[in-house]
């Protein structure tokens, strides 16, 4: 009921939506290290899709970059990626916690970024292993909100995997985030809709 209300006021505001919920919509991400390909689950996370898909048929992710590798233990972590130029950046969006949607953070698992609920635009996430801590509920620190996931990689987690593991800046970021850029950044060429 909850998802309702809130897709029904974001069609109010003119936000970005999706005429036939299905969650076989697929996206190419072309990068400079190889290509991924993610399932977005519409149905069950349909403002948080609707957002990152009106992302990519605006174009706004092509040139953008995969800035962070983030490691939780040798083999796992995730990788982050977004639009830098806050000129290319839609409103933020309402906060679709997986307490509501049944997703979770698991393998592959897609994930918007977000400082506070309701402050997600461009920025996700993709996970490599399971990081359940990042799911809403008490033992996710904060708010206890987590994070929004709104898909999964279909193909390309080898591609997913290199990024993790590519070079980072010892020095570059900030707090958190310091030592987890990539250097260099690793470009998305195009991000387009597939059959």
């Amino acid at each position: 009921m909850l998802r309702r209300l809130l897709l029904a006021i974001l069609l109010c505001l003119g936000a970005p939506t999706i005429a036939q919920p299905s969650a076989a919509v697929r996206v190419l991400l072309h990068s400079d290290a190889g290509d991924i390909v993610v399932a977005i689950e519409t149905a069950r996370a349909p403002i948080t899709a609707a957002n990152f898909l009106h992302y990519v048929d605006s174009r706004r992710y092509d040139g953008s970059q995969f800035y962070r590798a983030m490691h939780t233990a040798p083999e796992a972590g995730l990788v982050q990626a977004g639009v830098r130029d806050a000129g290319r950046l839609f409103p933020p969006i309402a906060h679709e916690p997986t307490s509501l949607t049944g997703l979770s953070h698991i393998d592959g698992a897609l994930s918007m970024a977000r400082f506070a609920p309701g402050s997600a635009t461009s920025d996700f996430s993709i996970m490599v292993g399971p990081q359940h801590y990042l799911d809403a509920g008490p033992g996710s620190g904060g708010d206890a909100q987590g994070y929004a996931v709104f898909g999964r990689v279909v193909e390309g987690m080898d591609v997913v995997r290199h990024i993790l593991a590519a070079p980072v800046s010892p020095t570059t970021g900030e707090g958190a985030m310091r030592g987890q850029m990539l250097d260099p950044a690793i470009r998305i060429i195009t991000a387009r809709r597939i059959p």
